[in-house]
């Protein structure tokens, strides 16, 4: 790699977490005192996490992975069992794809079948991310969960299908990445979701999705998409 593309790396890199701690800084903005918090998982979130410390605030948090978890405590922040709560206010996650309409594509910390029951329990879902992660259509991989019990066959059945060289999830699934054409994500949601063997995807609809903060250079850029649990 030439000196010239090498700094051209550096400084993308640089901009990219800059924009992650705005975005995240931002979101934290949004909890206030007496809130029950989800927490996701990854690179974005690890700007949140300090975040929230600083704001000194008392909140009930939920962890998506014990990674998340074993960060937000050292930082002071109180990490509840998920069963000790039936609902959270406001769940804040980063997203590895971000398409126009609100479909998102999580997963690539192998956390996204915890992710979405966080998600899914929050009145408000609000995704964090910088300026990389919005993409004019989705596209693959697609991350999933599997169970380990007649994997071969389920394999078969959602080809193109790789096993992903990564632990096994928190729950014992077996991570692997879907790599075929998205085309309609709803229509690949509905498919993969029937598919017996499959835990959990890393398509994330719209109507899960609140409000997205995207960080653009020096700035955060904030879309409403509206949709929120029940």
């Amino acid at each position: 790699m030439s000196a010239e593309r090498a700094e051209r790396v550096r400084a993308e890199r640089e901009r990219a977490e800059r924009e992650k701690r705005l975005a995240a800084e931002a979101a934290a903005e949004l909890v206030a005192g007496g809130m029950t918090v989800g927490l996701g998982t990854g690179s974005t979130v690890a700007y949140l996490l300090p975040a929230l410390a600083r704001r000194r605030q008392s909140i009930r948090c939920v962890a998506s992975s014990p990674r998340t978890r074993q960060a937000a405590e050292e930082l002071g922040l109180t990490v509840e069992a998920f069963g000790t709560l039936d609902h959270l206010d406001l769940t804040i996650d980063g997203a590895d794809q971000i398409a126009p309409g609100g479909w998102l594509v999580k997963g690539g910390g192998a956390a996204h079948t915890r992710e979405k029951i966080v998600a899914a329990a929050a009145t408000r879902f609000v995704v964090i991310a910088d300026s990389r992660k919005p993409v004019d259509a989705l596209h693959p991989p697609i991350p999933v969960e599997l169970l380990e019990f007649g994997l071969p066959v389920t394999l078969r059945r959602l080809a193109p299908v790789a096993l992903r060289d990564v632990p096994r999830s928190p729950d014992g699934g077996v991570i692997a990445d879907y790599h075929g054409d998205v085309g309609d994500p709803a229509r690949l949601a509905a498919r993969l979701a029937a598919t017996p063997g499959l835990v959990e995807h890393g398509l994330f609809p719209p109507d899960l999705v609140a409000e997205i903060l995207i960080g653009h250079g020096d700035s955060v850029e904030h879309r409403t998409i509206g949709g929120s649990s029940r």
